[in-house]
């Protein structure tokens, strides 16, 4: 059994650990950290239930070894609300009912937060295209797409000023 130290910074906290080299980065994360908020769906990377944002891009972390990540920055959904506050995509989800069993949510968040990142008014099919990569047994899409949407609205809405 071969094991390697790692560093890995997740939701701006370095972490470092030893680990076998087989580890995937989605066991890392939810049993050597205990963000279980990464799910694991299907181990073939077809449902997206892992998906995490790894050096600034979007990554199924049932696909990525552990040690793939060392040295690399890592945002999971624990790290999407800042201060206590939810991130326009957890509100919309929230407000436009985009969830309903709640399994698929985390992958589909950070899909979105990438997109949007990317692209901070997309269309109707932008969203879906982007989100693609992530399956949902239960909402039939049409709402997760309202929530990317009220995101990305309340995200490009200028910032009130306090009276």
């Amino acid at each position: 059994m071969s094991m390697h130290e790692i560093t890995v910074t997740v939701n701006q906290a370095p972490f470092t650990r030893e680990v076998e080299a087989r580890t995937l980065l989605v066991h890392f994360l939810r049993e050597e950290l205990g963000l279980t908020g990464t799910h694991i769906g299907c181990d073939t990377t077809n449902c997206g239930a892992c998906t995490v944002i790894l050096n600034g891009r979007t990554v199924k972390s049932c696909t990525v070894f552990a040690v793939q990540a060392n040295g690399g920055e890592v945002e999971t959904i624990e790290g999407v609300a800042q201060n206590g506050q939810l991130h326009p995509l957890q509100e919309g989800f929230w407000e436009k009912h985009g969830l309903q069993c709640g399994f698929c949510t985390p992958g589909m968040i950070m899909s979105a937060k990438y997109l949007l990142a990317r692209n901070p008014d997309p269309t109707e099919e932008e969203i879906r295209w982007a989100i693609s990569g992530n399956l949902c047994r239960c909402t039939g899409y049409n709402k997760i797409v309202e929530a990317v949407q009220y995101a990305a609205e309340k995200l490009n809405a200028p910032e009130e000023m306090p009276a």
